[in-house]
This record gives structure tokens, sequence and C-alpha cells, in this order.
């Protein structure tokens, strides 16, 4: 009897176990392409013309970012509930997966949600992801003119992992009538180089990150608008005094960016500029930059046709302007709701003045220089599940 009164006892609190266990999903998404990409690979230190790269291969994550992620949220009473997300790299490609080839982890947070919005703690993204990826007609993809210029100018609104916050706090409100707010802050508990820290040399306040958004979406109108900050930036070093002199000032950027859905056609716009503080002269960078973009889809067919140009110019206050300019197209066909087909083609040029390594496409490779122009064509698949 007594054995018997224990199993069921046992089997009782394994159920109310069971019953609180948090809900979880499993999601990813899988996407390879073949890719041509050439450009001219600029002159030598005596001005003579290098000879251009040409490149054909296998690539991945070119229409969307390959991903491993797990959500779940637990109900926790009176409307609240706890949430996370664990989201991993990958690249199918070089089959490399979680911890190898140096892939990083693109989400890991944990938090509350309740009615009044919710509160997250983890590496997160910072609310000019977003906003640019829902502002952009080539879908933040690869090929995408803002992706590729917004990334070579260092800029942290930005469809790329420069978006993404570590050891960060977040707020995202509820949806208000079609507009929803957000805030990030990211705790800088900056190392010197040697690994470790020195309180009287090196705060843990030092390259702290902030942003501030809002997102209006309402029938056929999207519209964003950003702000973010680089606060006390300093570059580590190992010995006294453990950070460069000159440095420490902020690094800020703004954003504002909108699309409407004619239905026949729908357009998009943005513009942002970065305004660097610190002593750029001396240590290298942008004193300031300023992008554009511009595009259109169109349904073509069961598809969708994307049209995208975009301009970026940098400026240096001891130095001629350096602009780059991009222009893409990218047509999207489904074959299902989960997989899609893809082809694309995007076109960069350079000035005589950009200073940058060159404006460099993301695929497959660094084939941009000064002065020169490159371009990439490719195709592919994508796979969400």
């Amino acid at each position: 009897m007594q054995k018997k009164l224990i199993a069921l006892a046992v089997a009782g609190l394994a159920s109310g176990i069971a019953s609180a266990q948090t809900n979880v999903t499993m999601y990813g998404v899988l996407d390879l392409a073949y890719a041509y990409s050439s450009g001219n690979a600029g002159r030598n230190g005596l001005g003579i013309k290098i000879p251009g790269t040409n490149t054909f291969s296998g690539i991945t994550g070119v229409g969307a970012g390959n991903r491993l992620g797990f959500k779940g949220e637990e109900a926790l009473g009176n409307g609240l509930k706890a949430v996370f997300t664990l989201e991993y790299g990958l690249d199918p490609d070089l089959n490399c997966g979680i911890g190898t080839c140096g892939l990083n982890a693109r989400q890991q947070f944990v938090g509350l949600a309740s009615n009044y919005g919710t509160v997250a703690l983890g590496r997160q993204y910072a609310p000019g992801f977003n906003a640019t990826a829902n502002n952009d007609a080539l879908d933040a993809s690869d090929f995408g003119i803002q992706s590729s210029l917004s990334a070579i100018n260092g800029m942290t609104i930005t469809p790329n992992s420069p978006a993404r916050f570590n050891n960060a706090i977040t707020y995202t409100s509820p949806d208000l009538s079609g507009f929803k707010a957000s805030a990030i802050y990211s705790f800088g508990e900056t190392r010197d180089a040697s690994g470790g820290y020195n309180d009287k040399q090196v705060s843990t306040t030092d390259n702290g990150k902030y942003g501030l958004g809002l997102n209006y979406a309402n029938g056929p109108i999207n519209f964003d608008a950003v702000w973010q900050s680089r606060t006390n930036v300093v570059v580590p070093t190992a010995a006294p005094p453990y950070q460069l002199a000159g440095t420490g000032k902020s690094i800020n950027e703004w954003y504002v960016g909108g699309s409407y859905d004619f239905k026949i056609v729908k357009a998009f716009a943005s513009y942002q500029a970065l305004d660097n503080n610190n002593n750029v002269r001396r240590y290298g960078g942008i004193d300031s930059s300023d992008l554009w973009t511009v595009g259109l889809t169109a349904p073509i067919g069961r598809g969708t046709l994307g049209l995208s140009y975009g301009r970026l110019t940098t400026d240096r206050n001891y130095a001629s302007d350096g602009v780059s300019w991009g222009a893409g197209t990218q047509y999207t066909y489904p074959l299902s709701k989960r997989t899609s087909l893809y082809a694309a083609y995007s076109y960069f040029s350079n000035n005589n003045n950009v200073l940058l390594p060159g404006q460099a496409i993301a695929i497959p490779g660094i084939v941009g220089a000064t002065g020169e122009s490159n371009y990439a064509l490719g195709t592919g698949i994508t796979h969400s599940f």
C-alpha cells in the first residue's frame, strides 16, 4: 500500500511539472545559392593596375541568414509570461554548425512579457535591425544595397550583425493602434587587450550602446525612425594607459525609412546618417557619413520583382568626400509558404576618394577597390521551418 501511495504521489508530481513546462518551438532557415562575381582590384603602390577578380562559387545565407532557433513562453498568471529565444548561425556550404567556423549566436535572451510590453536580457536586435529590414526592396539580402553600403561604412543601423547588441536590456511596447516603440541598452564592460579589467584605466561603461526606435505599421503604410549611439568609444590595449588617447567620445546614428503599398507597386525609401565625435584623423575612421536608398517591388506572376538604388557619402575633415553607389534587382518566386527560389544582381561603384579598403559585395568575397566597380549575379533557394 505504501509503495502504491508513493507511486501515485510521484506520478501526480510529474504531471504537475509537465503541465507547467514551457511551450517550446524549434525553427530555422536554410539558404544556399551559387553566385558569380567580378570586380577590379584597384592599383598597387606604384600605380599599376591589379588584375581583376572573377569568382564562381557556392555560398550560403544570401537570401536569408541560415539559422537554427528555439523560442518559447510560459504562462505565469495574471497576464504575465516568461519568454526566451536561442538562435544560432549555420553555414551548410562549409559544413559549419553551432560553435564551429567562428559562428556566433544570432540571439540569446530571456525576459518577461505582459500587456504592458516585454522586457528582456541578453544578446538582442537593436531597433535599427528591424527598421532597415522593413524598408528594403531587396529583402535585406546579401544582394541588398542598403545592407552592403551600411556594413562597409561601419554603421550599426543595418540588417547585419553590428545591429545585434550583447549584454543588453530591452523594452518593447505593445502595439498601440499601429504604433510600437522599442529601446535597448548594451553594457560595454570593456576589457583591456589582455582580457582583464583595470578599473583605474578601463571603465566598465566604455563602448556601451543604446538605441531608440519607433515603428508605425497600418494598412499600406510602414514607417520607422531610429536613434542609436555608441558611447565612450575606446580601443583597449594590453599595457598602460590601457586605452588609446584621444578616443572615448560617442558615435551617433539616426535613420528614417518607410514604405507605401500601392498594390500595383510598393515604394520604399530611407535616409540615415552617422556622426563620429572621435579623433579620426589620428586613429582612422569616418568623421561623418550619410546613406540614402530608394526602391520598388511589384508582383510579376506568382513572384515579386524588386529594384533598389543607394548612395553612400563619407566625409573626412582632412580629405575629399568618398562616394559609393549601388543598384540591384532581385526576383523571388514562392514554391510554397516555406520554400522559394530567387535570382539577384547587384552592382557597386566607388569614386577615387573612397579611403576604405573598398566597397565589397558580400557575395562571395571582396572584389571592390577605390576608384573601381564590381558586380555579382546569383541564384538560390530558401526554405524556412
